[in-house]
């Protein structure tokens, strides 16, 4: 019996069983749901935040004391300056403005995080040193996109996914120039470090050192290794710190903690 018609038909159905397979895998997987999110998030900021009016600035990475800080979103308008983070998480969130620490729930399993706001807050201080404007100028917004539920009150400015447009827009009163959102919108690009992958790559290297206390700091500033050294004259010689092993190319230094 010759069974090749049924081999052939056997694969010709698998040819397109296996991609609608793969591709339903992938959209029901976290990642994609958090992938969309963005894309949601970034689509209604583009629909209703008017270009005209809210000038953007995406994934801007600036030096700071302790290293570098990314920050995902920035719209200036003359109604101020808002920071967004992202969080693309998914299950049930707890959490509260004051806490340190919020609480994902999935399923049966808790998964401590750091409370968004705290962290946006120092993207919004590194911001206010780079900008040198008043505080009240500089609003802080924490936007969840993926599959995940408040499940306790949460303040106006944490919000999920397109939701953040209406916090934007809740603030009418004009508090800047136009010529001053341009000047700013100009600080911002001239200010923030280059948009590259070795910028991100050395961000995120800089995030794990400072994650694992027993790994080795990175100078942020060239990427090259942070050594002990100790100040052999001035003030404050017989005094340790930590300066960049580039030296003395790179002239980094930083306090020793």
């Amino acid at each position: 019996m010759n069974f090749d018609p049924l081999i052939n038909q056997v694969l010709s159905i698998a040819s397109w069983l296996v991609p609608i397979a793969m591709i339903a895998s992938i959209l029901k997987s976290p990642w994609f749901k958090g992938f969309w999110g963005e894309v949601l998030a970034k689509f209604f900021g583009r629909l209703l935040l008017p270009a005209g009016v809210y000038r953007r600035v995406h994934n801007v990475t600036l030096e700071t004391p302790g290293g570098s800080t990314q920050i995902d979103h920035i719209f200036v308008s003359r109604f101020g300056i808002f920071v967004v983070e992202t969080k693309n998480m998914q299950g049930w969130i707890f959490g509260g403005e004051n806490q340190a620490q919020w609480t994902q729930r999935i399923y049966k399993k808790s998964f401590k995080f750091q409370n968004p706001l705290r962290q946006n807050y120092k993207h919004v201080k590194a911001l206010e040193a780079l900008l040198d404007v008043s505080t009240d100028t500089i609003h802080s917004v924490v936007v969840f996109v993926g599959n995940s539920t408040f499940k306790t009150p949460m303040p106006a400015n944490v919000t999920k996914e397109g939701g953040y447009i209406r916090y934007v827009k809740s603030f009418t009163t004009p508090v800047l120039t136009e010529n001053e959102v341009e000047a700013i919108v100009d600080q911002i690009q001239s200010g923030r470090l280059a948009p590259t992958r070795d910028t991100h790559r050395r961000h995120v290297q800089q995030l794990e050192a400072r994650n694992n206390p027993l790994a080795e700091k990175l100078c942020p500033k060239c990427g090259c290794r942070m050594l002990k050294r100790t100040s052999k004259r001035g003030a404050n010689a017989g005094k340790k710190f930590l300066g960049c092993s580039a030296f003395p190319d790179c002239r980094m230094v930083q306090p020793l903690t």
